[in-house]
């Protein structure tokens, strides 16, 4: 349910439930919709979409980088915080953008990358003009190891030593990604105050939230020390586990930082709509809900949402999924609110990890469990990973570490639209290829198809928002069988089952897991629908929504 019906309703929102209550939508701008035939998604594309995010029923869109940049990371080195890339558009089409999704009730929620700029940014060019400049300090610079060499071990993720050289003034520089976004120095009070201003700027500009690039690694070691070995290294591995990341990410300091940008978004809120910041976090589960922030106080002061990418990386089988929940929801400070990821644009895309038939299954999952879900494009649609050819690769960490299968341009393939030509995409020719099928799997034909996997996502969707127990109520872990996973979700008396059947075998349902007067709500098999008559015996990979007769269907927005 929208704040607006809800106004309609009568129904007292809060100024946190558009984010507690909804449903985040990643964009990968470059490849949503081109809207000039350049080949390249870009703004006026995603406001030509606007309406399928509103037909789909997700509340708000984060969309990956658009600023100004060399595109060595396509987008994540920065050279102009408060820009528009030309590819994307202006900041009027930017403008229009927001006032567009505004008033469709959606919000916008921008990526915000401070871990780092381009090495085109002003800044970077003025910090490494001379050792005496007033922005040296900006960045970090090292004198070489007393044997010559890097300044210490540490390891950048596309390969090779975090370190790059600077032959004019005789200093390394850190750069914790590619050598051309060196990392910004977070200790410095002058960094801090002109990265603050930057979210203010799009603050003012009508943005929602922001989601907050690598987080975790905003602050380095001010001792620079060595990272020791990591025990479990296997050879073989991608290089850059081959040492334990200790003083170069999620070091204590880290925790004020992100506190203070949390009063910045702050400043923004007020009594009809908060403000919201969503941390980029790989982190083990202890440290990552260290993130809410909870201080001295009982107050949540950090991030209202510390990305948990435990459905990605996690095996996926009923136990596994079961305990990580359960342990999820325990581990949360009071007050915390969860959130569940099954993709994004740096992972292999979940009907590829598991199979088509089962991604109906983690749609279902995704879309029931307490707290707040994000969806990433095509995964609507059940878009899969596309096989990129080794001379078409795009992304520098395939370029960096071929063959270890780490590329992430499989994931990043233009929307499938429709079946007209290059997908609906663009009339030119896009910037990655499609995938073989996208004639047939499309937005457009699975429209008209009343069991796609678009309108099983529809069809949760528009039950989440309707259903109080969905959207806010409580979690209970229930015991179902060795296979089967399932929960029940409570508001003010409604209790709503989830039962989803991870086995490759059908199993019954125990009738102690229902309601009295049980009722398929949804269902990822199409044909199954209204009251249980008997036993109810699941499919293989399937799941099922029962309520009470009495629960009212779905509202549609």
């Amino acid at each position: 349910m929208t704040p607006l019906e809800a106004k309609h309703e009568g129904i007292k929102m809060s100024a946190d439930d558009w984010w507690k209550c909804g449903i985040v939508y990643q964009v990968y701008p470059r490849s949503f919709q081109d809207s000039n035939g350049d080949g390249i998604g870009d703004l006026d594309g995603i406001r030509a979409r606007l309406d399928h995010l509103v037909s789909l029923g997700v509340d708000a869109v984060w969309i990956s980088p658009i600023y100004p940049s060399p595109m060595a990371d396509f987008g994540y080195d920065i050279s102009d915080f408060c820009g528009i890339d030309p590819r994307f558009g202006t900041l009027e089409g930017f403008d229009a953008l927001v006032q567009e999704a505004h008033a469709r009730e959606l919000r916008i929620i921008l990526d915000f990358v401070p871990n780092h700029t381009s090495d085109r940014h002003p800044w970077f060019v003025q910090s490494r003009s001379a050792r005496s400049d007033p922005r040296r300090d900006w960045y970090i610079w090292r004198d070489p190891a007393p044997g010559g060499g890097p300044p210490n071990n540490w390891l950048s993720n596309f390969g090779g030593p975090a370190w790059a050289f600077d032959p004019a003034t005789g200093q390394y520089y850190a750069h914790s990604f590619l050598k051309e976004q060196p990392d910004l120095n977070w200790r410095n009070p002058e960094v801090r105050a002109a990265m603050y201003e930057v979210l203010r700027f799009w603050l003012r500009r009508g943005v929602d939230g922001f989601r907050v690039d690598v987080l975790s690694q905003i602050i380095k070691d001010a001792q620079f020390r060595d990272n020791p070995p990591n025990p479990d290294f296997i050879e073989g591995q991608d290089p850059f586990f081959r040492w334990q990341m200790l003083y170069n990410t999620d070091l204590p300091e880290v925790q004020p930082i992100v506190a203070e940008m949390r009063r910045v978004v702050d400043e923004f809120s007020d009594a009809r709509s908060s403000r919201v910041l969503i941390g980029e976090l790989y982190l083990p589960l202890a440290r990552l809900v260290a993130y809410y922030g909870l201080n001295t106080e009982g107050v949540l002061e950090g991030v209202q949402l510390p990305f948990n990418f435990q459905l990605i990386a996690t095996e996926w089988q009923a136990a596994r999924i079961d305990r990580l929940v359960r342990d999820y929801e325990a581990a949360l400070p009071a007050g915390a609110q969860p959130n569940w990821v099954l993709g994004n644009h740096d992972r292999s895309r979940i009907a590829s990890r598991v199979g088509p038939r089962m991604a109906r299954l983690a749609a279902m999952l995704l879309l029931t469990l307490r707290g707040t879900p994000t969806l990433y494009y095509g995964d609507e649609i059940g878009m899969t990973d596309v096989p990129i050819p080794a001379d078409e690769v795009q992304d520098p960490f395939e370029k960096n570490k071929p063959g270890m299968g780490l590329g992430r341009d499989p994931e990043r393939t233009p929307m499938q639209w429709s079946a007209e030509a290059h997908a609906g995409f663009t009339t030119g020719i896009p910037w990655l290829r499609l995938a073989s099928d996208w004639h047939m799997h499309n937005v457009e034909v699975q429209s008209r198809d009343p069991g796609s996997m678009l309108a099983l996502y529809k069809r949760l969707i528009a039950l989440r928002r309707a259903q109080p127990a969905l959207h806010r109520g409580s979690y209970e872990a229930l015991e179902a069988g060795d296979e089967m996973l399932a929960y029940a979700r409570e508001s003010d008396g409604q209790r709503l089952v989830v039962i989803l059947n991870f086995g490759a075998t059908s199993a019954p349902v125990s009738p102690a897991l229902l309601p009295r007067q049980p009722i398929v709500l949804a269902s990822t098999d199409p044909a199954r629908a209204g009251s249980i008559e008997g036993p109810l015996v699941l499919a293989p990979c399937e799941g099922v929504l029962i309520g009470a007769v009495s629960d009212k269907g779905p509202t549609t927005r």
